[in-house]
């Protein structure tokens, strides 16, 4: 037998007693049914964090209308749309960068710096609540833009930190309907952002008819409010135990990973592993396992049906204003009766797809698997796209019940569909040390592909006619097809099945490139003596 062949049957039967092992203590762990009390502290924790992330998105949208009444009403009452684009990108480029930042830190330094995100997203909605002008220089916008963007880094972090720690805290069963669970609250963050708006201009009514200057004391409120259900769980967050897969597959701290589910270590699994004391090179880590095609196709599959989707995600955006003013809520007389009817339509457009299609997400992820229900959403969307293109004016002049109804399946089956999947995905298929920094990756593509919408189709859409006139926006629908289907493509090249499988299947996969790559490192070193024994006897 080669040494190959026996470090393989070694490797093979060392898994197996792990695996035993682990099945022991996920099961000791895991209570009926796999819901526990980490179950419920995993759920609270990391869905009022996604609640939290969505509420502050959310909330800018209905807020910018405040700031030009209370700012520019020498500018028509209008936020400039330079300033505005500043305000509103602030926070997607540093969420970007709290993607990337926070997926590394969470392998490089552990799980334990979860709540350090959160920490950062209160900082920064207590001081854009707050914001206000120097008496020289920087205006009250330009602090909002600076504290919109360390808001973000927070609202980035929030996605590999609990994608990751959902993922590990979850038995196989039940891990894809947690982490829909989780992500669905992103569309009750947008719901809860119109209905607090609703209630605030309720109640300053009286007063904002009064003076308008009293929209200052709403959208500071409106914002400040967001940060409630964060201080609220950090402290949940901070005392969270370090995620019993990274103990064991990264630190190798079998006491811990069974302490951190009210257990103790087996006698077995204790002596599988030793205690990792010395300091890891999460790099070469990083790239010895991607190094290899079979596991950057993965990576590739997650990053770019993420940027696909967000690039077309944002063609929705594109026609809030058509439904808007198509179901009664245009502008209106006074300042009152517009804000109130924007934010009465954007509850409107919340509930007819968004919120069903993350729930349809949670009932339908275990039964039909994650792959099958990104196909279907790239699909699909793909051909209600091509219809709004060839078929736009038709809709918009005679059948705009027809276009309502296309635009809410759009919704829903974006969310029922690629945008709940391409988050739960990255947070399994990848093993524990690369694990968060894989995510996170994948979920700056995705906000790389909507900050790139943003710019580029704002521009676009206004091609061949005035400005604001959308004179190409069917054009535009028509490209969003095209991005759907390459979307479609990549998931069905790339994108691996994880329904039912453990982690556990992922970190064999993680140790035999180790090994692989052992097995060569030692091969080369030996070829290499060789050559100079060799060279030594001339």
């Amino acid at each position: 037998m080669t040494d190959s062949s026996q470090i393989e049957q070694q490797r093979m039967e060392a898994a197996e007693r792990r695996l035993a092992s682990l099945e022991k203590l996920d099961d000791a762990g895991a209570g009926a049914g796999g819901w526990n009390w980490f179950t419920a502290r995993t759920i609270l924790t990391s869905g009022a964090g996604f609640f939290t992330d969505s509420y502050d998105v959310f909330i800018i949208n209905l807020v910018t209308p405040m700031l030009g009444y209370v700012y520019f009403s020498h500018n028509n009452n209008k936020i400039p749309s330079d300033i505005e684009g500043v305000i509103k990108g602030m926070s997607s480029v540093g969420t970007l960068i709290g993607q990337l930042l926070f997926g590394f830190m969470g392998d490089i330094l552990g799980r334990k710096i979860y709540g350090f995100e959160l920490l950062i997203i209160i900082i920064g909605t207590i001081n854009c609540a707050t914001a206000s002008s120097a008496v020289r220089g920087v205006s009250a916008m330009g602090f909002l833009g600076l504290w919109r963007l360390i808001l973000g880094i927070g609202i980035g972090g929030d996605y590999p930190m609990s994608a990751t720690i959902t993922s590990e805290w979850s038995t196989a069963g039940k891990r894809g309907m947690m982490m829909a669970l989780i992500f669905s609250m992103q569309g009750i963050g947008n719901l809860a952002a119109a209905i607090v708006t609703l209630i605030l201009l309720a109640i300053f009514k009286q007063a904002i008819i009064a003076d308008v200057m009293n929209l200052d004391y709403v959208w500071r409120l409106c914002i400040g409010l967001g940060a409630v259900p964060a201080v609220a769980t950090i402290y949940l967050r901070f005392t969270m135990p370090e995620s019993p897969r990274y103990s064991l597959n990264v630190e190798h701290d079998v006491e811990a990973a069974a302490a951190a589910k009210g257990q103790t270590a087996s006698t077995d699994l204790v002596e599988q592993y030793t205690k990792v004391e010395e300091k890891r090179d999460h790099w070469a880590e990083f790239r010895a396992y991607f190094g290899q095609w079979k596991h950057l196709k993965v990576l590739l599959g997650t990053s770019l049906s993420w940027f696909l989707l967000d690039v077309a995600f944002y063609g929705l955006g594109l026609n809030n204003s058509i439904v808007l003013a198509s179901i009664g809520y245009a502008s209106k007389p006074t300042p009152f009766e517009t804000l109130w009817a924007n934010t009465v339509g954007q509850i409107i457009i919340t509930c007819l797809g968004s919120v069903p299609g993350y729930y349809l997400t949670v009932f339908f992820i275990e039964r039909w698997g994650r792959r099958p229900i990104q196909i279907m959403g790239f699909a699909i969307t793909t051909v209600i796209f091509a219809i709004l293109a060839g078929c736009y004016h038709i809709l918009i002049e005679r059948a705009m019940p027809a276009f309502i109804f296309l635009f809410t399946l759009a919704q829903l089956f974006q969310n029922f569909g690629a945008n709940s999947t391409t988050f739960i995905i990255p947070g399994e298929v990848f093993p524990t040390k690369v694990r968060a920094s894989a995510h996170g990756i994948s979920a700056a593509s995705g906000k790389a592909g909507a900050i790139l919408a943003s710019f580029a189709f704002n521009a676009l859409v206004d091609v061949g006619g005035p400005k604001g006139a959308h004179t190409f926006l069917p054009e535009v629908l028509g490209i969003f097809a095209a991005v759907m289907f390459l979307g479609l493509i990549v998931t069905l090249l790339w994108i691996p099945e994880s329904k039912g499988r453990d982690l556990d299947e992922f970190e064999e996969n993680y140790q035999a490139t180790v090994e692989l790559n052992n097995i060569a490192a030692a091969g080369a070193a030996h070829d290499s003596e060789s050559i100079s024994v060799e060279q030594s006897k001339y």
